[in-house]
């Protein structure tokens, strides 16, 4: 029995929301196309029915996932007013939480060596999702002029993305705790 439109839409985007967490949980070369439709619900043999490969799911996927990140830094910022949207934006970023919660934390963090040796869609969706990030920090940074702002929020971001990648990677809870706290109070002061 074939399925509609709707539903292989419905199935596709079930099994792009699967594949953004098992690459961040488990990392792209970590991750087979049978895990991935498995986590979907789904068997190997439909992935070929929506995507033509791998890499074209792992773009897919982060899209997905940089959306939801820059949905969330928005959320923040917009939380509160001048600097204080920011630092919260900051706060929570930088947080125990997000540190600990890999299937559905910053890509970035999480796949970056992987996409660095990517093909070159994965690396134009990874550049286009970094830069619709630095733009919304950006646009946050008041009293700067564009070109200053956006180089500002390279920097804010950058030490964002370094410092929580560094906090997962240490394996003393004390020091990746304090890299977090270091991180979060440099960039609020």
């Amino acid at each position: 029995m074939r399925k509609s439109k709707q539903e292989a839409a419905e199935t596709r985007q079930r099994i792009v929301e699967a594949a953004s967490s098992e690459f961040r949980r488990k990392g792209i070369g970590g991750t087979a196309l049978a895990d991935l439709m498995a986590a979907a619900g789904l068997t190997h043999g439909g992935f070929y029915k929506h995507f033509d490969s791998k890499d074209q799911i792992v773009e897919e996927s982060l899209t997905l996932a940089v959306g939801s990140l820059v949905e969330a830094v928005e959320s923040k910022l917009s939380s509160a007013s001048g600097d204080r949207g920011l630092h919260a934006a900051i706060a929570d970023y930088l947080s125990i939480e997000h540190r600990d919660s890999t299937a559905d934390g910053c890509p970035f963090v999480a796949l970056g060596s992987e996409l660095s040796r990517s093909s070159d869609g994965v690396r134009e969706a990874t550049t286009s999702g970094f830069l619709n990030l630095v733009d919304v920090i950006a646009a946050r940074l008041d009293g700067k002029s564009p070109a200053a702002a956006k180089k500002e929020a390279l920097v804010i971001l950058s030490t964002m993305i370094g410092a929580l990648t560094m906090a997962r990677v240490v394996t003393d809870p004390e020091l990746s705790a304090s890299i977090l706290r270091q991180a979060r109070k440099h960039l609020t002061q």
